[in-house]
C-alpha cells in the first residue's frame, strides 16, 4: 500500500517525509515491460504470422489496452535489440520517418567556417547534417530484423498510410541529398544517435524486413489495400480472469475473491463492457495505491478510486 497524505496543503515544511517506492512501470530509467506483458488469446498467433510472412502487425483496440507493449516482449524474446519508435501525429510525414536533413544547420556551419576564415575548399560533409529516422533505421541492412513500433497510425494524415505502404513493399528508399552530391559512401547517424551506419550510393535496402507493430485506436478507417498487406489483430474485451493475470504479472499480487482488489477488477471489466474508456494502467495504478489495509476510511478509498479511474473520453 503506497497511498498516504504526504502533502497536506498547510504549507508547513516536512523535510523528512520520504515517498514510497515508485510503481514498477514508473521507475527510471525505464525497464522494458515485455517481461511482464500478458498476451491475450490469439495474439501470439498473430505475431508469429507477421514474423513468418514479413508483414506488419496491425493491432487495434482502445487506449491503454496494451497494444504497444507486445513489441517489447517480442524484441526481448527474439533478441531484436532496442525497439525503434515512431509516434504518429497529424503532422507526421514519411520523409521525417526515413531521414532528416538539417539544411539550416549546414548553412550555419558554413557561415561559421567563413567567419573563422577557414581555408578554401575545407570539407563540407553533408553526412554530418543527416540523421535517419526510426523507419529509415529499421530498414538498414542487418543480419537480424529490427523491431519498429508505429504508434497510433490512425492519427496520420490520409495520405501517409499509402505512402508508407509503398516503402514497406519495396523495403528500400533513397537519400536524395547524397545522390545530388554524388556521394558514393557516407557514414550517417541513425535514430540511435550514438550509432552510425554506412550508406552507399545514396540508397538503403533492407536485408531482413523489420518486425513492425502498428497500433490503432480505430479513430480512422484504413484502406483495404493497406489492410490487405497487414496481419490484423483486435485486442479482446477484458475479462476478470485476464485482468487478474495482468495484476499478478505487473504487481506480483494475487487477487483474492471477496477482496477490495477483486471489486476493483470486476468494476473495471463492467465499465469497459458498458462502453466506458478506462485503461489497464488506471486499474493497476489504483490497485497499487490502495492495496492493503492502511486506508480504512471507505470515503477516502472512494475518493482515490474516482480520481484515478476517470473515463478517458471525458474531460
Amino acid at each position: 500500500m503506497t497511498w498516504n497524505t504526504f502533502y497536506t496543503g498547510t504549507g508547513e515544511p516536512r523535510p523528512h517525509t520520504w515517498l514510497p517506492p515508485a510503481p514498477p512501470w514508473r521507475t527510471f530509467p525505464h525497464r522494458p515491460s515485455g517481461d511482464v506483458f500478458q498476451p491475450p488469446e490469439g495474439l501470439t498467433d498473430a505475431v508469429n504470422a507477421a514474423l513468418c510472412l514479413r508483414r506488419p502487425l496491425l493491432i487495434t483496440g482502445p487506449p491503454g489496452s496494451g497494444k504497444s507493449t507486445v513489441i517489447e516482449q517480442v524484441a526481448l524474446e527474439l533478441g531484436l535489440g532496442a525497439v525503434l519508435r515512431w509516434q504518429i501525429t497529424s503532422r507526421s510525414t514519411l520523409a521525417d520517418a526515413l531521414y532528416r536533413y538539417d539544411a539550416l544547420g549546414r548553412i550555419h556551419a558554413h557561415r561559421l567556417a567563413q567567419d573563422r576564415h577557414d581555408a578554401p575548399g575545407s570539407p563540407d560533409d553533408i553526412a554530418a547534417f543527416l540523421q535517419l529516422g526510426p523507419l529509415g533505421t529499421a530498414l538498414l541492412p542487418t543480419r537480424r530484423p529490427r523491431a519498429l513500433l508505429i504508434d497510433e497510425i490512425d492519427k496520420a494524415d490520409l495520405d501517409l498510410p499509402g505512402d508508407l505502404l509503398d516503402v514497406l513493399e519495396r523495403g528500400e528508399y533513397t537519400v536524395v541529398e547524397l545522390l545530388r552530391e554524388n556521394r558514393r559512401a557516407a557514414e550517417v547517424r541513425t535514430w540511435e544517435p550514438e550509432v552510425v551506419h554506412g550508406i552507399e550510393n545514396g540508397r538503403v535496402r533492407c536485408t531482413e524486413f523489420p518486425f513492425i507493430v502498428m497500433t490503432s485506436n480505430g479513430d480512422q478507417e484504413l484502406s483495404p489495400a493497406f489492410l490487405r498487406r497487414c496481419v490484423r489483430y483486435t485486442m479482446p474485451v477484458p475479462t476478470v480472469s485476464l485482468m487478474q493475470a495482468v495484476v499478478r504479472r505487473h504487481l506480483g499480487l494475487e487477487v483474492r475473491e471477496q477482496s477490495p482488489e477483486a471489486d476493483l477488477v470486476r468494476e473495471f471489466v463492467e465499465r469497459v463492457a458498458a462502453g466506458e474508456t478506462v485503461a489497464v494502467d488506471q486499474l493497476l495504478s489504483t490497485i497499487h495505491l490502495l492495496n492493503g489495509t492502511a486506508v480504512t476510511d471507505a470515503a477516502e478509498r472512494e475518493r482515490v478510486k474516482r480520481l484515478l479511474m476517470k473515463d478517458l473520453s471525458r474531460a
